[in-house]
């Protein structure tokens, strides 16, 4: 499959400044794509990116990721409000943390630039002369998140956020200056500010300089429809710290029929057969959740890696699948136990519900016993008992305590 037409297919294809898509089949180019360190861990809406970019390397592009030490001490404009400035000393630490997942989820060799290294020495009259002189008023009003933020009952818009567009537009000019990069990648929410670079580079460029912009769109949830990403309350973030392998895994299995085809064209590395395949089997009974259980799978290996994912697989299986506790091992219950309660054995079920805060008392505790809505180990339990060594210990459908 061609370049283009795999763009096409996985979904990664939104506005973009070619005239015919297939010129991305013509050779390889040098591209870019960048990050605000406004986090300490990107989420899977930046994943979305990420995975677009590994598909051009593996159509041998040559990367370029960016951090931005710069244009993080502005903040990236939101579409309802300004966003609240971070202090230096953050910023700079959330940029090795982006650094760093970068660098564990691009499964090749890339250069890492960061645009404070180039800003920090530009003064501002410099600034002004070379790039503010390029753009019309006309073309910066334009921009979508300015015209959502000015106007009667708006929030309105800061000069330093309003002068966004021009210092992105200005990291595409010196890449392309200094590293012949020639292309830059982004979400379709970032289009605007990154064609800004192209005008630059038409601009100031070498004589018939060409610069291009390859978007996608946002990832979004087929039943909610609000985005995936940090700014919707609903972060899943690449960072374990933050969502933990297990609680990662569960989301990609948690995840309705609805769009689960889409969701695997965009978050794994499975090609077109082996993607039907298994959409194909997963037809044939939906209920055991073939599509989920592969891409929770597939996606956990990309960002925590093989033998994490298969950790998040196994306890998924002792937990969900009837599959016994005993069966898992020293690491794999250290990962439980970064989402679950944990008691210490040698007490009684009533005793370790309460501990864990799934009941309030223990008499509801031997009322749930009696109703037979409490498993230990797969089994149900009718009356109190004691709890020795791994146990699991379960409330409802999915409620867990981890004893040991």
């Amino acid at each position: 499959m061609k370049l283009s037409e795999e763009l096409v297919w996985r979904g990664f294809k939104a506005q973009n400044t070619f005239t015919d898509i297939s010129e991305l089949d013509k050779g390889a180019r040098k591209f870019y794509l960048g990050a605000d360190p406004s986090a300490d861990s990107l989420t899977i809406g930046n994943l979305a990116a990420l995975m677009m970019v590994y598909c051009f390397v593996r159509h041998g592009y040559e990367p370029f990721m960016l951090v931005g030490g710069a244009t993080g001490q502005i903040g990236d404009p939101k579409d309802n409000e300004e966003r609240q400035l971070k202090a230096l000393e953050e910023v700079e630490y959330n940029k090795g943390k982006i650094a760093e997942q970068f660098r564990r989820i691009i499964r090749a060799d890339f250069t890492l630039v960061d645009n404070y290294d180039w800003f920090k020495d530009i003064g501002y009259l410099e600034f002004l002369r070379l790039v503010g002189k390029q753009f019309s008023m006309t073309q910066l009003l334009d921009r979508e998140f300015v015209k959502a933020r000015i106007g009667e009952g708006k929030s309105g818009v800061s000069y330093a956020e309003f002068s966004y567009s021009l210092i992105q537009g200005y990291d595409f000019l010196h890449l392309y200056r200094e590293y012949g990069v020639d292309l830059q990648l982004c979400g379709a929410d970032q289009y605007g500010n990154c064609v800004s670079g192209v005008h630059l580079i038409k601009r100031l460029g070498d004589e018939g300089a060409r610069a291009d912009v390859w978007s996608t769109p946002l990832v979004i949830d087929k039943v909610s429809g609000r985005k995936f990403g940090k700014s919707e309350g609903n972060a899943i973030w690449l960072a374990e710290e933050k969502t933990s392998v297990f609680d990662f895994y569960q989301f990609w299995v948690g995840l309705a029929d609805e769009g689960i085809d889409y969701y695997m064209k965009i978050y794994t590395l499975l090609g077109r057969e082996e993607l039907e395949a298994v959409i194909a089997e997963h037809m044939k009974d939906p209920s055991k959740r073939v599509a989920q259980k592969t891409l929770a799978y597939e996606v956990t290996k990309v960002v925590h890696g093989e033998e994490k994912a298969e950790m998040a697989r196994k306890i998924t299986e002792v937990l969900f699948g009837g599959g016994d506790v005993s069966e898992l091992g020293g690491a794999e219950l250290e990962l439980l136990a970064e989402s679950l309660p944990v008691v210490k054995s040698g007490q009684m079920v009533t005793d370790v519900l309460v501990e864990s805060g799934e009941v309030k008392s223990k008499g509801e505790a031997r009322r749930l016993i009696s109703g037979g809505a409490i498993e230990v180990n797969n089994e149900k339990i009718t009356d109190d008992m004691e709890l020795t060594g791994v146990s699991l210990v379960k409330k409802g459908k999915n409620k867990f305590v981890l004893v040991r």
